[in-house]
């Protein structure tokens, strides 16, 4: 039996949620992370010991105490990770450690390449709201509970399934959502068929049922479980939304249609149209497992939404910005496509950071084309993350293909001075590096000016 669990990249948002889980288990918890950030601040407060340097001195001394949890995100040659692997301790890669946790359990997982983040925390609200109750392990800080964890009495665990590095496949849930099966994370996959392959494998693993966004290439020759499908509006699907209508905040309110019958007026608690496909999914998951309708109702509409998921900052007449995690182009057009409809008829501006070599690389297109959506972009360099530089891949394949209105590369050391003296009409961040620690900075300045 272990006492002792070490992270290392413990400020990772899924690394975060599982780290927390094994303290307020009782364990020692501790680990490494690169750069200090809100969320390492916030796990250091709750009594977990984090450190910013890769140094062995850290790491607990009792190894057959010890269990070590990893990010693939790290690199192999990263000093401490390699201590351990020649040391003789348990090391598991985060996805294996939340498989254990799940087993056992019902698991009901959100799966993606979009859109996951805001389902499985919705979902997660819809049980903890009802009284039903759930453990969650969640993508993204949910802006109700202020955290990504949710721990629960009840045998029943929400869980977001990340297809990165396949780590979806280390689940084996009760009922599974596919939201959507887009070309990402090529660097592992290599091309589409590959990503649509690890879904097909991840639908195999679920007993239950398996909702899947309608149109998506998973049938019933990939899964014994039952298939049931969910749209934002088309008829042809199990669950759809119909007579949707939306208020001046753009927040929308829909009949949700099920195999049951219907749910009338459901309002959604954050705004843009994706928030109610989104809660068709979630609703749908809490349908198949035996919820009461009124008490998804009013959960859809008592949520908060999910902190950097469309994420509203700022919002007086004449003035508005909003952050997005948004880092995939198909995600970026959803965004743009909410702000639009939001925000009718003002001048959108976009600031985007892109995430990593490999998807500017294979994306730049699919970039240019979605960020031509908005009437000036600024764009700012590549957020590496866990890579090394790609010889001909910067910015630049992105800029010069993009046709907005207006546009401007510069550098994120660059950004606050250049908005300083930007006339900003509705303003949102893209990105999935550090731009977050721009947020506060924007917002201040922005009620300033307004003030």
């Amino acid at each position: 039996m272990y006492k002792n669990i070490y992270f290392i990249g413990i400020g990772g948002i899924g690394m975060s949620a599982i780290a927390r889980y094994y303290k307020a288990k009782g364990y020692a918890v501790g680990g490494y992370d690169k750069t200090p950030s809100e969320l390492t601040r916030q796990l250091e407060a709750e009594g977990i010991d984090v450190h910013y340097e890769d140094n062995i001195d850290y790491i607990p001394k009792s190894v057959e105490n010890t269990l070590v949890v990893y990010t693939p995100a790290i690199p192999n040659d990263m000093g401490e990770l390699v201590y351990v692997r020649e040391n003789g301790y348990a090391v598991i890669k985060r996805s294996a450690t939340l498989g254990e946790i799940a087993r056992g359990q019902k698991c009901l997982a959100v799966s993606g390449t979009h859109g996951k983040t805001t389902t499985s925390t919705l979902l997660a609200h819809i049980f903890t709201a009802s009284g039903e109750g759930c453990s969650a392990f969640l993508g993204g800080i949910s802006k109700n509970y202020g955290t990504n964890l949710l721990i629960s009495d009840n045998p029943v665990i929400v869980a977001e399934a990340d297809e990165f590095d396949r780590s979806f496949l280390q689940l084996f849930p009760k009922i599974a959502v596919i939201t959507a099966m887009d070309a990402d994370h090529l660097d592992i996959y290599n091309d589409i068929e590959h990503v649509h392959e690890a879904f097909r494998a991840f639908a195999s693993q679920v007993s239950g049922t398996v909702i899947k966004k309608y149109g998506l290439p998973v049938s019933e020759n990939d899964t014994k479980a039952k298939i049931l499908t969910y749209s934002y509006g088309d008829s042809r699907a199990d669950f759809y939304a119909k007579s949707q209508t939306v208020d001046a905040y753009g927040h929308f309110t829909f009949d949700l249609v099920y195999p049951g019958g219907v749910i009338s007026r459901i309002r959604c608690g954050v705004p843009g149209w994706v928030n109610v496909e989104n809660s068709v999914a979630a609703a749908a998951v809490a349908l198949c497992y035996g919820l009461d309708p009124y008490k998804i109702k009013t959960a859809i509409g008592s949520f908060s939404g999910v902190k950097r998921r469309f994420d509203i900052h700022y919002n007086e007449p004449g003035c508005s910005y909003i952050d997005d995690y948004a880092h995939h182009p198909n995600e970026i057009s959803t965004a743009i496509s909410s702000m639009r409809d939001i925000f009718p008829g003002r001048k959108l501006t976009a600031v985007f950071q892109p995430h990593l070599y490999t998807r500017t690389r294979d994306f730049a297109d699919e970039f240019a084309a979605a960020l031509s959506g908005v009437d000036k972009l600024i764009l700012l360099d590549i957020y590496p993350a866990r890579e090394e530089p790609i010889p001909g891949v910067t910015s630049e394949i992105i800029f010069d293909k993009v046709t907005a209105a207006e546009k401007v590369l510069i550098k994120k050391e660059e950004l606050m001075d250049y908005l300083e003296k930007e006339p900003i009409d509705t303003l949102i961040t893209f990105g999935a590096g550090n731009i977050d620690r721009y947020i506060e900075p924007i917002t201040e300045m922005l009620k300033k000016r307004n003030a």
